[in-house]
Parts: C-alpha cells; structure tokens; sequence
C-alpha cells in the first residue's frame, strides 16, 4: 500500500510520464514497508507476557485459561529451572572470575599503549557492532534449533533460552554469575590471547597492531556483558539511572525495543547487546533466510523444541 500523497495522483500530474509514475508509486510502495515497525503494539500486547508489573506474571483477560501461558507457574518453566545443576554453577563460577581477572589485567596494559586517535573510535563501533551481531547469531541458533536433551550443550547451554521464553523474568531473577557465566566464557580465549601479545610482543609490534587488539578488546567486553544488559532489558523496576539513561539512548538494548523479540513465536530482533542491527537485518529478511535454507537441507522445522517446552501444561 502506498503511502498516502497530499497531491494527485502522478498520472494526473503534468510533465511525468508513466514510467516515472510508476517509479515514484514503486519508491512510496518501498518506504512504506521500510518503515512499517516490524511488530505492532497490539501484537506486542497479545502475544507477549506483560512484564511490566511486579508480580511479572500479567496477561490478558481474553488469555488466560486454566493454565499460564507464561511465568514462573508455568509447567515447562518449572521443570526448565528445575535442570540448572550444581556443576553448571561451578563452570561459571570459573569462567566469571577468570575472565574478570583477564579483561581487568587487559585493560591495564591497554591502557599503558594507548594511542588515541580517530581508527581507534572506529576499532571500538566496529567491536561493538561485532559484539551485538555475534549476540544475534548466537541467541537465534539457540533459540530455532537444537532441544534440551541434547548431550552436553542441551541442559548446559540451551536450556536457559527455552526457560526465557516461557518465563522472560525469570533472568531477573537469575544473580551475576548465572546470568553472565556462559558469556564471560566465550571472551575467555580471546582475552587470554590479547594478554599473551601485550606481554610478550615488542613495542613497534603492539603500535602497528594496537587497533586490532582494542577492537577485540572492546568486543569481548560488549560479549561479556551483553547477558547483564539483556537482564536490565527485563528490569522494569529498581534499575540505576545511568542503565536507564543508556537504554534510553540506545547505547544498549533499550527495554521496549527487546519486547519485539519476545512476541510470540520469537522468530525476529536476536541481537541483544546493543540491538543496533535489528532493524536492518529483519529488513533484509536475514534470519528467515537463513531458517528458509536449513530447512531445506535438513528437514528440521525452526523453533520445534521451543515450542514443545511453551505447550507443557500441568
């Protein structure tokens, strides 16, 4: 549908021909979809959990049957939580502190080398774009595919992503360590990497390669919190000005723009670190493609084990 015109229409207008018209309805055709939002408020209220509330547990009159759709009473939520085992506390216990103490001894050699200058402004966006695409990569694999029982990753890694979606409050309730252990993991060979070259590489040898490492650096910062941030993006009370101030600005994943994600059946808006590339990626059709072509090659259907775990009633 085209965009509606203040004046009459084109083939009225003198001096345009009909190619011309058909272009200039082409290109308002085309803005109108590139702005259209990608889910509206009345889909976003519908068919997600209301989270806004303190007992995080809201949904509408027309929704509500005999049992919850989502929450912390919901069957599948329930046996989710259930699985979180004592040896997955102490792999993250390990991985936080090690990561920690690697980031915190990377940044006081950084520091010690830094050149200031306008590429190392573009190393740092370019790490934080990285950060929030590599985000959506990870977190639309491990929403569409793959299932709980799977050996090893199952319980470990994509079990977490099945409780979210049942129970989207449920990370806040989640401490420091369960909510970040897995991504400060991730960093962990990075971070091990970027100290090894500042210790030992000489110095004409960290000036030429200084950007790369602060873009890495960056990156591996923004991949490690980017579990906190999508935490505040579900902390509709309580959370410190300055968390508020950035998703205000957009500086990370803003509140309201991560509820898009969370309308049922979860199938747009992975990137959740900054979300800056949400908007274009949907616009391209990136994740459905993606899904398109797995499809076709492996017969598997996105998001099955998702939606298993959401049908569990009590």
């Amino acid at each position: 549908m085209a965009l509606p015109l203040p004046i009459p229409p084109c083939a009225k207008r003198d001096g345009l021909s009909s190619l011309s018209c058909e272009r200039f309805e082409y290109a308002s055709t085309m803005a109108t979809t590139l702005l259209a939002p990608v889910k509206t408020e009345r889909e976003i209220l519908e068919h997600s959990m209301y989270e806004d509330d303190p007992n995080a547990n809201t949904q509408l009159p027309s929704e509500v049957g005999s049992q919850p759709r989502w929450g912390p009473r919901h069957r599948g939520a329930q046996e989710l939580a259930e699985l979180y085992s004592p040896g997955k506390r102490i792999q993250e216990w390990v991985c936080v502190v090690v990561c920690c103490t690697l980031c915190f001894y990377a940044g006081v050699l950084m520091v010690r080398n830094m050149r200031a200058d306008a590429s190392l402004l573009l190393a740092a966006v370019a790490g934080v774009l990285t950060a929030d695409f590599a985000s959506g990569v990870v977190h639309w694999a491990a929403d569409t595919w793959g299932a709980v029982d799977l050996p090893i990753i199952g319980k470990n890694f994509i079990r977490p992503f099945r409780e979210h979606h049942i129970d989207p409050t449920s990370i806040t309730r989640h401490d420091f360590i369960e909510t970040n252990g897995d991504n400060f993991a991730i960093t962990i060979p990075v971070l091990g990497r970027i100290v090894w070259q500042l210790t030992t590489y000489d110095e004409s040898s960290i000036d030429k390669q200084f950007h790369w490492i602060a873009y890495w650096y960056l990156c591996c910062i923004f991949v490690a919190m980017t579990n906190q941030i999508h935490k505040w993006s579900h902390t509709y009370f309580g959370l410190p000005t300055w968390v508020v101030c950035l998703q205000e600005w957009h500086i990370v994943l803003p509140r309201r723009h991560h509820r898009i994600h969370h309308v049922a059946p979860h199938e747009t808006y992975f990137c959740i670190t900054t979300g800056w590339l949400n908007w274009p990626l949907e616009k391209l059709h990136f994740w459905s493609m993606l899904e398109t072509i797995i499809e076709a090659l492996t017969g598997c259907k996105p998001r099955a084990d998702d939606m298993k775990w959401a049908q569990k009633r009590s």
